[in-house]
């Protein structure tokens, strides 16, 4: 009956150990995903379009908002750009998940988009997003899709 026990015990503590290992891996993998966001809204701050668009997979897709998909990322530079001097482009992301298979993960979020118009007036447009990234053949990690639409301006807090 001992021996019965200790069997039980030791494999509600393996189930245990596994649960508690993925929970580990999920949340590595939520805070790479969030640090990666992070290096993109930076770069993208100091670079513009051409920071932005060193993170995307060169078989990556926009899915630009009110027009249709535009895929491989020469197509996406061009239909993004050009930026002027006074785009800035900021996130945040809300959600940060990666696949099991540590190679696929999304975030999603809201956005800040300023500029002026022709007259030379500030635009301010919020809005949310989703980006899917993919681990590439060489370790590094890209956009492969990318999208976002507007929204009302947020509430005050």
């Amino acid at each position: 009956m001992k021996l019965k026990l200790c069997v039980i015990a030791l494999l509600l503590g393996l189930v245990a150990a596994e649960f508690a290992g993925k929970a580990g891996a999920e949340a590595d993998g939520a805070a790479q995903l969030r640090q990666l966001e992070a290096e993109f809204v930076k770069t993208t701050a100091e670079k513009g379009l051409d920071g932005f668009m060193t993170y995307f997979a060169e078989d990556g897709a926009e899915l630009v908002n009110g027009v249709g998909i535009v895929t491989g990322k020469e197509n996406v530079r061009q239909a993004l750009g050009p930026w002027g001097p006074d785009l800035s482009l900021t996130w945040t992301p809300v959600k940060a998940e990666m696949a099991a298979s540590g190679d696929l993960g999304y975030t999603y979020g809201t956005y800040v988009f300023k500029d002026k118009d022709k007259d030379g007036k500030p635009v301010i447009e919020y809005g949310k997003y989703a980006t899917v990234w993919k681990k590439q053949k060489d370790g590094s990690w890209k956009v492969i899709m990318d999208m976002g639409n507007s929204s009302p301006a947020p509430k005050p807090s």
